[in-house]
């Protein structure tokens, strides 16, 4: 295959914490070794190390995250840049300001240009008070992706409910997850003595992601309530950030929130527990279940996105119809009840994840925006 040079324009990526910007990094050093061009277009972050690379770009503080950035419109550069230095291809990953300023320069320039749909930014309005937006936010999601001559989705369910909104070149692109960093072998009798001073072989639930009110995180209280009437020596751990942080803390002060945790320092977390809750209904994947599966860890969560490809219920997971509590609730009880059974699905769900590795989904990648390059010349 040729080696492309691609402008990649997003607005999450490290430093920053999350699903998106973790996959776009490895999928942006995988392509860079096999000799593609790639130059990143994205929002300059608070934590910025000294040295980037990257083309940083003016932003602003998005709402209800005053972490996080959103690219503004950059048109004007982009042509200006891109006529100078024509890519080959321009990919997209996120769709706010800058995301179409991104588009609307490559249409100008006649450039082919593909795009990712990564999150389902109008399911998380209702969560913040402004529901009557969803109507709109799913429009303009729509609208953006039918400007692009590709959308990348992470998910076949994906890919069949987007195929119903005229989206033109819709194609699968999974993810991975790093077997080698998320293993077993991991676990810590050391960090577990740390969670349960008294009992270090308590039941630990761990839930591993941003905590906000989108992440339906009032599912996790109450499964873990259910499981604690029954067993209370059990602890809840929470690992990672976010705006409902400060909430659960004043609420439950007996659960052990961790903050972020990141490389080997997650992954000896992720396989240091025994049952992994992950109720959200907003995700388009969520690489955490894949990576909680990978660490041999007993998962329960609803029946889409990552769990609905992955989990086979009872076999390498649990998985509810998307929305039932109670039926969550029983599955998570199910598998606290029965530590036998635990260990052997998170076995098992180790074993399946070693096939769904790094490789296979950047050659899937690279072949999609290959494929667009040759049917726009």
């Amino acid at each position: 295959m040729a080696c492309l040079r691609i402008a990649l324009v997003t607005e999450t990526y490290p430093p920053e914490v999350n699903g998106v910007a973790m996959t776009i990094s490895r999928l942006v050093s995988g392509l860079r070794a096999r000799g593609h061009q790639v130059d990143i277009w994205r929002p300059r972050q608070i934590h910025e190390q000294p040295g980037q690379v990257d083309t940083l770009l003016p932003s602003v503080a998005l709402p209800g995250y005053a972490d996080l950035r959103l690219g503004l419109p950059a048109r004007s550069r982009l042509i200006k840049h891109w006529r100078a230095q024509r890519p080959d291809v321009v990919h997209c990953v996120t769709e706010g300001p800058l995301g179409w300023s991104a588009v609307s320069a490559a249409r100008h320039l006649n450039l082919p240009v593909t795009s990712g749909f990564h999150t389902n930014f109008d399911r998380y309005s209702s969560h913040y008070g402004v529901g009557w937006l969803r109507p709109l936010l799913a429009a303009y999601l729509r609208s953006f992706h039918r400007r692009t001559h590709a959308t990348l989705v992470p998910t076949a369910a994906l890919a069949a409910e987007l195929a119903g909104h005229d989206i033109p070149g819709i194609e699968v692109v999974s993810r991975g997850v790093d077997t080698l960093l998320f293993n077993p072998e991991r676990r810590s009798i050391a960090l577990r003595s740390q969670w349960h001073r008294d009992d270090p072989e308590a039941l630990i639930c761990l839930y591993v992601g941003r905590i906000a009110e989108e992440k339906n995180l009032d599912q996790v209280l109450s499964s873990f309530a259910a499981i604690q009437s029954q067993f209370p020596s059990a602890r809840m751990v929470w690992v990672g950030d976010g705006p409902a942080r400060t909430r659960l803390v004043s609420a439950h002060p007996e659960h052990l929130f961790v903050g972020m945790r990141h490389g080997e320092d997650l992954a000896v977390h992720y396989a240091s527990a025994d049952l992994f809750l992950f109720p959200s209904l907003t995700e388009t994947y969520g690489n955490v279940v894949a990576e909680a599966m990978a660490s041999g860890v007993a998962v329960v969560a609803y029946k889409s996105a990552a769990a609905a490809e992955l989990i086979q219920d009872g076999h390498n997971g649990r998985t509810a119809p998307p929305g039932d509590g109670a039926h969550f609730t029983r599955a998570a009880g199910e598998l606290a009840a029965h530590p036998a059974l635990r260990q052997q699905i998170g076995l098992r769900a180790h074993a399946d994840l070693k096939q769904n590795g790094w490789t296979a989904v950047l050659d899937s990648f690279e072949t999609a925006l290959a494929g667009v390059v040759a049917r726009e010349k």
